[in-house]
Order: structure tokens, then sequence, then C-alpha cells
């Protein structure tokens, strides 16, 4: 489509509602107009979920504010450079509970974005240096004990960057929780270190001294479970960023159990699920923060001016469905 303005938007919106079935006097779903946008459904039904947890809880407010998120998606059309057009998200109110699935979802996306924008130019900057992947883990722990073992976990981990044999001149650890079949927590540590080249010489540490340096960091009395990995030379460690900055609980888990969950509400509050440091921390520092943006503006091509399709979300359908246009 070549020379788009705003008319094409109520052309493309009358298209839509004409050519859907209005039998049930239902107007067309967003994914049926978008399949990109599918997930939108899938992550406003699990916020549904975790709404119902939160209500007769101490966290009432919070199923209040989850009630109302994401309920009124704006869009406009934005030209791809396959001149097709694509809906863009122009305007929606989140409510920014750290355990929303919309908004968990829609925080990990910023996060990616920025890496994905960022890392390209480290790259640039440190031609030989190299990348690994490293998982840190320990023992399960009950859920009710989780605070206190991410607080040990983050000062092992201090311990570990300042040990001697510590190889990276940079990292970016974030922190994922998943839930245990005995309803314990498992919480864990995956990073990107940036190492110099001389490290797959003179340097290399094995896996068994990778283990060996975070039981002495974590002081424990058994060998933790631990994985690294080497990306290869000539790749990019952009290809690790959605396995780095996904969300920090899995929804499965989020609306598994509703006792474990409101736990662990108590228990992450306030507990930063990102960090940087080294020569990464400069780049990456942004990543340490609550996302400002949740829209994602500046991450795709600009909306046509004009006209945008609004898309509802109907909780007796579980879909997002067209409601008007302008």
């Amino acid at each position: 489509m070549s020379d788009p303005d705003g008319s094409d938007l109520q052309v493309y919106a009358n298209s839509i509602t004409c050519e859907s079935d209005d039998s049930n006097n239902q107007q067309p779903a967003l994914s049926e107009v978008s399949p990109s946008d599918k997930p939108w459904d899938k992550h406003r039904s699990f916020a549904d979920k975790v709404e119902g947890f939160y209500r007769g809880s101490e966290f009432s407010s919070y199923g209040d504010r989850v009630h109302y998120c994401s309920e009124l998606l704006g869009f406009g059309l934005a030209l791809q450079d396959d001149d097709t057009l694509k809906l863009k998200l122009r305007s929606a109110k989140f409510c920014r509970v750290r355990h929303c699935p919309v908004c968990q979802w829609r925080r990990s996306l910023m996060w990616k974005a920025k890496a994905y924008k960022v890392l390209p130019k480290v790259v640039e900057e440190h031609p030989t240096h190299r990348w690994l992947f490293l998982t840190l883990t320990q023992k399960n722990a009950p859920i009710t004990e989780l605070r206190d073992t991410l607080k040990q976990m983050n000062k092992g981990f201090q311990r570990l960057v300042q040990l001697k044999a510590f190889p990276a001149e940079g990292w970016l650890r974030s922190t994922e929780v998943t839930r245990g079949r005995d309803g314990s927590s498992h919480p864990h540590f995956h990073c990107l270190l940036l190492v110099p080249s001389s490290y797959f010489g003179r340097k290399y540490v094995k896996q068994s001294e990778w283990v060996a340096m975070w039981r002495k960091s974590m002081r424990l009395d058994y060998n933790p479970i631990l994985d690294v990995q080497a990306v290869k030379q000539g790749d990019r460690p952009m290809e690790l960023i959605p396995e780095l900055l996904k969300y920090c609980v899995k929804e499965s888990d989020l609306v598994s159990d509703r006792g474990w969950f409101l736990e662990l509400t108590r228990q992450m509050h306030k507990m930063r699920s990102i960090a940087t440091g080294g020569v990464l921390k400069e780049y990456l520092r942004e990543l340490e923060e609550e996302p400002k943006d949740l829209i994602g503006e500046s991450d795709t091509p600009e909306a046509q001016e004009g006209s945008s399709l609004y898309f509802g979300w109907k909780r007796r359908d579980q879909k997002y469905r067209m409601v008007n246009y302008e």
C-alpha cells in the first residue's frame, strides 16, 4: 500500500467490520484483525486470574488496579518497510502492578527493545571480547523464605564478582523464580558476561571451577547446579536476550496457586529483578529501573496520522474486540 493517510484506517476498519460474522452482533476480535497481536488475549486472560487472587486479600487494591489495566487499547496504522500496514499501539492505561501478567509482558518487551538497541554498540566498542551465558542456582527454598534467599543470593553474587578468578569485565543479571512441584520456590540468576578474548586461553574457567566459585561465594555446604555456555565466536549476544530478559515469574506459576501467589507478592515486594555491573553498567543502567514507557512508541514505525481503532477487553469471550473507531 502506498501513500497511506488517515482515511486508510477508517477504510480498513469498515472492511474488517463488513467481513466479520455479526450473527451474534459481535465486533471483530483483535486477534482476527491482527494475528500478531494475539498475545494480548493470553496475557489479559491471565490478568483476570491474578485479579481474582488479589480479591479478598490485603492486596485488594492491586486487584482493583489489575481489573482496569489495559481494558481499552487504541491502535493506529504503521507503514512497514515492505509497504504493508500493521496495527501500532497508540494508547493504553497500564496498572504497573509488579505481577500483573500484562504489565510483566510489556515490561519485558521494553527491556528487550532497549537491550537490542544498545548491545550492538557494546560489540562495536569491544570487538575482540566474547560473551558467556551463566545460570546460577541453589536448592529450592520455602516460598515464605524467598526474600531472605534472594538477599543471600545477591550477596553471594557480589562476592563472586569480587573474586580474583572472576573473568568478566561486565555483566547483566536477571532474577527468575519458578514454583517447585511441592510449592517451594526456585530462585535463580541468568547472567550475560562480557569477557576478554584471553578467557579462552590461559584464563579459561572450567565448569567445575565455576561451581567451586559459586559454592564459595554462597557459603554452601554442597555443590550447586550451575550452567555456563560460551556464545560462539562471530555470533552476537542478542539471541540470548529473550531468555535473559523474560518474565521474572512464569504466568503459569502466577496463577497455579492463590496462596503461593500471595506469598510471592509479599516476598518480592520492592526486590529488584535486573542488575548490571562493570563496563556494561554504563550501557544498560536503564534496565535496572521501571520502564517509563510500556507502549513502545519508539520501537515501531510511527502510526499514520488520523483515525484510531479501539479494542476493548471482553471478559466473557476472553478476547479483545473492536468497540469503535474514529
